[in-house]
């Protein structure tokens, strides 16, 4: 059984460690088995390619690279980083996300 991560596609999140610490972007795609998560213009690594269809020039590209959940952290609506909570939402019974912080429901 896989475990639940704090992060999802789409989510706005800033780096808390690492190279890229203090950078924000949104959540292009999340691997759960490997714990990683891939961040918009964040950790960007020098690709070399070789010419082909796709690009017939070839050459460097710049290309994101994946970062470790436990150094993301989920920006809330007010902007600060924050820790994320689940609890059932009184409306229409259901899990809900909410920031630590603020209080207010992420999405």
């Amino acid at each position: 059984m896989q475990k639940k991560l704090h992060i999802r596609k789409g989510d706005t999140v800033m780096i808390i460690a690492g190279d890229s610490k203090g950078q924000q972007g949104k959540v292009l795609l999340v691997e759960k088995a490997k714990s990683k998560a891939i961040v918009e213009g964040v950790n960007l690594v020098s690709k070399h390619t070789k010419p082909n269809a796709k690009s017939p020039q070839g050459g460097i590209i710049k290309k994101e690279a994946p970062v470790h959940i436990s150094n993301l952290m989920v920006v809330d609506g007010t902007g600060e980083p924050t820790r994320v909570s689940r609890k059932v939402d009184d409306k229409n019974e259901k899990l809900v996300r909410y920031s630590k912080k603020s209080g207010e429901v992420i999405k």
